[in-house]
């Protein structure tokens, strides 16, 4: 056997978990990319991030999805501690591809102080382009939209969003209007979501952070995003959803006490740590060609 083709079946061979698992909880068919393997295993993320990865499944995730080299990737609305930023931007970098973050609206006419720090601190935590590339932040809210071309991203990314939006009326169908409006035909919208039991009503379950599926799904097709997969990747089981904070009570947050008020040096927090992370549908739609 020549060296080369040992190399080659070696290659395989690391890859082949990874594939397997993608099969068995994704339904796709498709080796997972090396490249998002090498993103997720990179410097850029702290190991508290990487502890996640248990909970979060990012590598099946983005097979899933149908992430690949050289896309143009949006974050909606990172936030504190921009979990999938630190795998997104790298990923972007090393395809040659372009990560934007659509992350406060900066045209908004309530805009705030904490809002302009907010933006102007992610700018800052990810300026080391040998890093994480160019990362750009463009605005995002109901006053501008999702302010990029029509046509224009490849893949967009929300993660646990929807339980904010739909407490709001209008929000959830102006933001998915933006979305398949940016993405390019044949683009893909990725849904990470706290899921609430099916048939529940979203106005009773957004509150404590779970959105029914049936709720993100019928919202994306009035939008023209068409449901491509769904995957029991990011399923959690022991989550009964009846926590006493929410779904906040659940690592990593592990709230101990109502929003706002001091934490509870007395909450006991071990059956909600056994519980792990929260049960999370992982969606993903497609913009027609």
């Amino acid at each position: 056997m020549s060296l080369r083709v040992a190399a080659v079946i070696a290659a395989a061979m690391i890859l082949l978990p990874a594939f397997a698992m993608a099969d068995k909880h994704g339904g796709r068919s498709d080796a997972v990319n090396p490249a998002i393997i090498k993103a997720t295993q990179g410097a850029a993320r702290p190991d508290a991030d990487k502890a996640r990865d248990k909970y979060r499944h990012p590598v099946d995730s983005l097979s899933f999805w149908g992430l690949r080299p050289g896309m143009t990737i949006v974050e909606i609305s990172p936030g504190p501690g921009s979990w999938w930023t630190k795998i997104l931007a790298p990923f972007a970098k090393d395809t040659k591809g372009r990560y934007i973050a659509g992350y406060v609206d900066m045209a908004a006419p309530n805009l705030t102080d904490a809002g302009r720090k907010a933006r102007a601190d992610f700018l800052a935590e990810y300026a080391d382009a040998a890093k994480f590339g160019a990362v750009e932040v463009t605005d995002f809210g109901m006053t501008s939209g999702l302010r990029l071309p029509d046509n224009s991203a490849d893949f967009i990314l929300v993660a646990r969003a929807f339980h904010n939006w739909s407490r709001a009326p209008g929000v959830t169908a102006r933001y998915m209007s933006e979305f398949s409006r940016v993405l390019k035909p044949g683009g893909v919208l990725a849904v990470e979501q706290h899921r609430a039991p099916a048939g529940a009503d979203v106005a009773v379950t957004a509150p404590n952070g779970y959105v029914p599926e049936a709720y993100v799904i019928s919202a994306a097709g009035a939008a023209g995003l068409a449901l491509a997969g769904k995957s029991e990747i990011n399923a959690n089981p022991k989550d009964t959803k009846d926590h006493p904070f929410g779904v906040w009570t659940l690592p990593p947050t592990r709230r101990s006490a109502p929003q706002g008020e001091p934490a509870n040096p007395n909450f006991d927090h071990t059956k909600y740590d056994a519980i792990g992370e929260s049960d999370r549908m992982t969606l993903r739609f497609v913009k027609g060609r």
